[in-house]
């Protein structure tokens, strides 16, 4: 098979290149009707009251610390298996970022181990925990959600990996990634290996209608608009001396008049993106039902195979962002499957373990169930136009590398 074989992919079709034409022929670009089009749809997705459609997944991460007012010095808890983004909001605004292990089983955040960390600490030590989906498995946020709430915490969860995954919670309910019920805020990422793609694009969801109104804000430079909003007065909006404002026939803010109450940033996401992310979403069920078939098939090819220390597995709930196993020789697989044109990837060197973090204390052996996955792990092709032929390829690859060895 001569053609390479991502780990992850895209899948633009005739009605997502129709929906960015269209718009590209509007009145509008950006700031217009195509974003809160995605952004209800979005919300209605995941099950949550709101949403807010930004530039890309960093954004939306650094756009919740700052409407939790995360300062410097605040201690806010994450797991090292994540794309950096995750802990590198917190350092945007000053904060600490302290890293808990990983449960080896399962890849997320080990719940015990942060409640260890909270433990060792007076209350109001930390701030808030950012635990993350990863690889498309739902982390159990109402157990979160109850140790947060012993210590006061605040929660972000980051779903990049995860539209459309869930966990069951304890009343057997099915409760969707992003829905609001037990994070503050929810992230979201459009890159285009993620499940929906819209080149470069992000949301965050919430239920708490101030954070959403703070987000807004925070979204476009920290500017408002809206008369119950403003801080100054009529007068000085409308450019008139006090003296002559009962002249005036109407005591109103002026059309074009609006503030910056907040040090914000240009965080948008164009009407274009908003369109495809709009297409895109419609076949997400679709490609989310696809990703677990293929899923159940690597788990069915690898789960006698004695070269296998442990695999992503067939998971309800799982989004299958990501399928990893998690092998002894690693490096040689990984090269060999280079070599046959298979671009399997790693997910991820521990953030703790990368030179910035190093410099900030972290060291090997701080937590060890997170550097021996990273010693194993290895990210099969995942997506959904990947054909039965082609991951039949990936598996047979794999058999014959170990084979051989």
């Amino acid at each position: 098979m001569k053609n390479i074989i991502p780990y992850g992919r895209q899948n633009i079709t005739d009605e997502d290149i129709i929906a960015v034409v269209e718009t590209l022929k509007s009145d509008f670009l950006t700031q217009g009707p195509r974003i809160a089009e995605f952004e209800e749809a979005f919300a209605d997705y995941c099950g949550s009251k709101y949403a807010v459609a930004v530039s890309n997944g960093t954004a939306a991460l650094h756009l919740c610390v700052l409407a939790l007012d995360v300062k410097k010095g605040d201690k806010v808890i994450t797991t090292p298996i994540t794309f950096a983004a995750s802990a590198n909001c917190v350092r945007y605004c000053g904060g600490e970022v302290v890293f808990a292990d990983i449960d080896s089983e399962t890849y997320l955040l080990d719940i015990n181990n942060v409640r260890n960390l909270l433990e060792r600490s007076p209350k109001g030590t930390y701030k808030g925990i950012i635990p993350v989906d990863f690889a498309g498995r739902a982390v159990d946020l109402e157990a979160f959600r109850k140790l947060a709430n012993e210590y006061d915490l605040w929660i972000i969860e980051d779903s990049c990996h995860a539209p459309g995954g869930s966990f069951e919670d304890s009343n057997g309910e099915k409760q969707i990634c992003g829905n609001g019920k037990f994070a503050e805020l929810s992230i979201f990422s459009f890159h285009p290996v993620k499940h929906i793609a819209s080149g470069e694009g992000g949301m965050i969801t919430t239920d708490d209608k101030d954070l959403y109104e703070k987000l807004l804000q925070l979204r476009t430079h920290g500017i408002v608009k809206g008369d119950e909003k403003y801080q100054n007065s009529i007068e000085f909006a409308q450019g008139v001396e006090e003296s002559q404002i009962s002249n005036l026939k109407s005591q109103v803010y002026p059309g074009w008049y609006m503030e910056m109450q907040d040090l914000g940033y240009n965080y948008r996401i164009t009407d274009f993106q908003a369109a495809l992310g709009s297409s895109q979403l419609k076949r997400a069920d679709e490609g989310l039902e696809r990703r677990r078939e293929l899923a159940s098939q690597y788990y069915e090819a690898f789960k006698n195979s004695e070269f296998i220390k442990g695999q992503s597995g067939e998971i309800d709930g799982h989004a299958y962002h990501l399928y990893i196993i998690e092998v002894d020789d690693r490096l040689g697989l990984y090269n060999f499957l280079r070599e046959q044109n298979i671009y399997a990837q790693i997910h991820y060197i521990p953030c703790h373990l990368m030179p910035y973090y190093r410099d900030r204390g972290w060291k090997e052996g701080d937590l060890p169930y997170s550097e021996e996955y990273y010693k194993h792990c290895i990210s099969l092709p995942m997506f959904p136009t990947l054909s039965n032929e082609e991951q039949s390829f990936v598996i047979e690859k794999i058999n014959s590398f170990y084979a051989g060895s």
